[in-house]
């Protein structure tokens, strides 16, 4: 079998997606989740509108739970409506390593803010998961994506909670309030801050996880309805993408195999272990040598980093890969075609992601005044082919075929600052 012919066997060229299709799939399911309907994206009102004042000179508690690290600082912004992070500290998400109870979650979380707690009144709360924002900007967690592990803590809310941990250890807590907001929400606002001229914007981030935030009007929204707008998480990793035989095989293979399909097909915590299976079929089919299959038959896992240096350098000397096919041609031929076949293929999801939340805020019509798409994440920046490709991708059907004009832009430190805005601006 030659490789392409198992890339279309198993689609997984960038071909096999239709991106008109499952553009209008992807709306479709949008649509149902502001329609309260029942949709594989939740469609998330935040009660956080786009149009936010920054407040000079008071600083705001940071805590952002993201993917892999757990991060808690101080923020201010200055005259200039620069922020200044302070007092910044990074440990490990709690979960992430071993199953926690509610009551560790948050004394895990109270035991990395406690030094900031008497430097203000404000905390922001970035929850790179799923929860629903209450009308008081707490939120209730819905579930957890990434292989975090605290059953517990869904259906509590985390402010609420958070503020009774802080009490039970002796700090007054009666005038302190908690602002929850997703990461994608406070990458957005990072923009707002930063990026004048724009007819809109747009959260995206794609590390460990990936998930979209955007703007709506609040006509459009069935649980809030009215006038104005304001920013919809749209927990756009959940989205139930038609799968292959070959995704059904590995999403099978994940901690939660019913949740989060269109995430496990993208995002940096699934990417290596996908190219893993990938290639386990491609010896399977003949594609590799009995060298390759007996040395590969070794390892136990792939990281997308791993991946990712691989067809960065595909004769590097310090990467397993490499090791393996530094002798043969063909292998290391046949390696490098699947592995880039696997990341094109992922940026071209990530494209239909993007432009679907584009589509639906029905900005980006005029070129002088387009979209700001503010993109996090080291999957999307670091990971070989992803940003490139994606870009590629979005040129040629966004902005050619659907003429919506955008850029992209990466704030450094977008979550944090972005959550610092809504602390101040709630």
């Amino acid at each position: 079998m030659l490789v392409q012919d198992f890339l279309s066997k198993y689609s997984l060229l960038a071909s096999s997606v239709d991106e008109e299709k499952l553009t209008r799939s992807f709306l479709s399911d949008m649509k149902r989740g502001l329609d309260g309907k029942k949709s594989s994206v939740e469609m998330i009102p935040t009660y956080q509108s786009e149009d936010v004042n920054i407040e000079s000179g008071k600083s705001v508690i940071v805590i952002d739970a993201g993917g892999t690290n757990f991060r808690t600082c101080l923020v201010s912004f200055n005259e200039e409506k620069k922020p200044v992070i302070s007092d910044f500290q990074k440990s490990r998400m709690p979960g992430i390593d071993k199953e926690v109870s509610a009551k560790e979650f948050f004394s895990i979380i109270a035991d990395n803010i406690e030094r900031l707690v008497s430097k203000s009144d404000r905390i922001a709360f970035c929850f790179s998961y799923s929860a629903k924002i209450t009308k008081e900007h707490d939120g209730i967690v819905l579930d957890f994506s990434k292989e975090i592990k605290a059953g517990e803590v869904i259906g509590m809310k985390l402010g609420e909670n958070l503020l009774t941990e802080l009490a039970s250890r002796g700090h007054d807590v009666s005038n302190k309030r908690v602002v929850v907001l997703n990461d994608t929400v406070s990458t957005l606002l990072a923009a707002v801050g930063s990026v004048k001229h724009a007819d809109g914007y747009i959260g995206f981030i794609l590390g460990t996880g990936t998930n979209t935030a955007y703007g709506e009007k609040n006509k459009n929204i069935a649980e809030v309805g009215g006038e104005g707008s304001q920013i919809i998480n749209t927990e756009s990793g959940a989205y139930a993408i038609k799968l292959t035989k070959l995704d059904r095989e590995f999403i099978n293979s994940t901690k939660k195999p019913e949740i989060h399909h269109f995430e496990k097909l993208i995002s940096g915590a699934y990417i290596g272990p996908y190219a893993h299976l990938a290639v386990k079929k491609a010896i399977q089919e003949g594609l590799f040598s009995s060298a390759f299959k007996k040395s590969f038959e070794k390892l136990d896992a792939l990281s997308t980093i791993t991946v990712s240096a691989f067809l960065d350098e595909p004769l590097r000397e310090d990467n397993v890969l490499s090791d393996l096919v530094r002798k043969n041609i063909k292998d290391r031929k046949n390696l490098y075609i699947i592995l880039r076949s696997i990341i094109e293929r992922a940026a071209k999801l990530t494209a239909v992601n993007i432009s679907a939340a584009v589509l639906k805020s029905g900005r980006g019509t005029d070129p002088a005044r387009p979209v700001v798409i503010n993109a996090d994440g080291t999957t999307f920046y670091k990971t070989k082919y992803m940003k490139d490709q994606t870009m590629k991708y979005l040129h040629d059907f966004l902005e050619v075929k659907k003429e919506r004009y955008f850029v992209i832009v990466n704030i450094e430190d977008s979550p944090v600052i972005g959550s610092a805005i809504a602390g101040l601006s709630v």
